[in-house]
């Protein structure tokens, strides 16, 4: 299922990726630049995320769907791993502390999850306010979000794959140019029944994507009988 139009990475190919884990190929989403995208994805099964064109930023929230209340939390999830990076092997945790999903396989060094989400707001403040008709990660998730129910309140600090924010030694953070590339990908399995909403970073304002957003494939697999 295409999400939007196949443009060629900046490396001049279309290299679409494959699952990073074996598995039985159950649903294969292509997502335009700047677009949203999410689906309920069950316990058990792996989502591979791929970064088509390198360095673009796949910014994503996740929710328990037995109860949409209990969702992903960043104190949480750091607290418990006692790291601030996403690595393999991280388990991603609700406020609860419950296991919502796990990375169970990792082709980037670390992924972000404190950096946040773009948005009309923020984007003015960093970047002037000639910005303020772009939309952001924000108003992605707000637009898909609605089309489960969810709302603003609803809407919490996320992870952001592929995107690179490093801790500087002075405890500040920067938003530099990313560490993946063409095809890089990242997996993780859904510990219980997740809705996953992912919005492919629209931001052109900064050099995390090189000022150029790209496309983005996800691939669930289910467990190989």
């Amino acid at each position: 299922m295409s999400t939007g139009t196949e443009t060629p990475s900046r490396s001049g190919r279309l290299d679409w990726g494959s699952p990073l884990v074996p598995g039985r190929l159950v649903r294969d989403d292509r997502v335009a630049p700047r677009a949203p995208w999410s689906a309920v994805v069950p316990a058990g099964h792996v989502l591979t995320i791929v970064d088509v064109g390198g360095n673009q930023s796949a910014d994503c929230l996740v929710f328990a769907d037995a109860d949409r209340s209990e969702r992903y939390s960043v104190p949480d999830t750091l607290a418990w791993q006692g790291n601030a990076y996403v690595r393999t092997g991280t388990v991603l945790r609700s406020q609860f502390g419950t296991a919502l999903m796990t990375v169970v396989g990792n082709e980037v060094e670390r992924q972000d999850t404190i950096g946040g989400a773009c948005g009309k707001e923020s984007n003015t403040l960093r970047y002037g306010h000639h910005t303020a008709h772009q939309h952001g990660c924000r108003e992605n998730f707000l637009a898909e979000a609605a089309r489960h129910g969810l709302g603003a309140r609803d809407l919490v600090s996320n992870l952001n794959w592929f995107m690179n924010v490093p801790v500087e030694p002075d405890g500040s953070l920067g938003i530099v140019d990313g560490i993946s590339a063409p095809g890089k990908r990242v997996a993780v399995r859904a510990d219980v029944d997740v809705l996953v909403i992912v919005s492919n970073c629209p931001q052109v304002n900064n050099p995390c994507n090189d000022f150029d957003p790209t496309p983005l494939r996800m691939l669930v697999t289910a467990p190989e009988e």
